[in-house]
């Protein structure tokens, strides 16, 4: 779905002096393909992955003081910017879950189609690993993590084969805990959705990097630093990333005065436009080209208002 992000981008973009955020930098695709199209804007790209920033700053190094590459989570958006001195963006880009990436390397244990240590962070310098989390986590939490975090309907048939595992022996590897997840649930269970271990392997993703926390503090700074007429982009790859940003682009694209106003003043207005109608889906031929993008689903909005009084 590059395409219709550039698409969507390209009106704030096209301006002399524009600068837009790649909030996933990741190995520099987006980025690369933003600095192609708008010649004179200017990038600032945060990964919180090491190795990624040093593929892509080599990807993007033709492009010289034009690609600034900052080693950041996207929840720290509005500190990026205040220490590059930029109150506000012209363009913001998100493209959520985990990098291909860190997908295809076996050692980062976030696939669990191969066996493979069950570390899932992002940021390997820092923060628990998911074997950490499923080893010391309490099984109250674990059945949260996995119903919030993952949709499993069957957590706790789940978390009681963990905990009766890990009492033997902790985990080390992804293979194990795929073979205990498909021998714990139901027959009918394992017929539907795929693989019986995603679900799982979501939420430990999910819990081992704070994404959600960091994505609810994300979006609405991303809000707040976009200038008027400026553009946000959105892929997410599951349901919970998708609401959260629903709801923040929704809500700022909505009056707040009480209602039975005859006139409603500028300061109740909205500051967001919706640039998509709900959430549009990858056609057909994309997916053809990456299956990776099946899930994708993709919200746009344009700040129209300064913010309100």
């Amino acid at each position: 779905m590059l395409q219709r992000c550039l698409d969507l981008l390209a009106p704030a973009l096209e301006r002399p002096g524009a600068v837009v955020v790649d909030c996933t930098l990741g190995l520099g695709g987006h980025s690369e393909a933003l600095l192609t199209r708008f010649p004179e804007a200017r990038l600032i790209g945060l990964d919180r992955d090491k190795e990624a920033l040093r593929l892509s700053g080599e990807r993007l190094a033709p492009f010289g003081d034009r690609a600034t590459l900052v080693h950041a989570i996207y929840a720290d958006l509005a500190e990026v910017l205040d220490g590059l001195g930029l109150p506000a963006v012209q363009g913001i880009l998100f493209d959520l879950g985990v990098s291909s990436m860190q997908l295809d390397e076996a050692d980062r244990g976030f696939a669990y189609a191969q066996d493979a240590p069950l570390d899932m962070r992002m940021d390997q310098t820092t923060g628990i690993s998911a074997a950490e989390v499923l080893n010391t986590y309490a099984p109250g939490e674990l059945v949260r993590i996995l119903r919030q975090y993952g949709e499993e309907k069957q957590a706790k048939r789940i978390v009681s084969a963990v905990v009766r595992e890990r009492e033997k022996e902790p985990f080390t590897n992804s293979a194990r805990l795929v073979e205990l997840i498909r021998d714990s649930l139901p027959q009918a269970a394992k017929r539907t959705g795929g693989n019986p271990a995603k679900r799982t392997f979501q939420a430990l993703r999910i819990e081992v990097n704070g994404e959600l926390s960091g994505l609810e503090r994300a979006i609405p700074a991303a809000v707040d630093r976009i200038a008027v007429g400026g553009r946000i982009a959105v892929l997410s790859y599951h349901s919970l990333e998708d609401r959260l940003v629903k709801q923040v682009f929704a809500a700022g694209a909505a009056s707040t005065a009480p209602p039975g106003l005859p006139v409603v003043p500028e300061k109740y207005q909205p500051k967001l436009k919706l640039l998509t109608r709900g959430a549009e889906l990858p056609t057909e031929e994309e997916i053809a080209e990456n299956r990776r993008a099946a899930p994708a689903r993709f919200r746009g909005v344009e700040r129209i208002r300064e913010a309100r009084l």
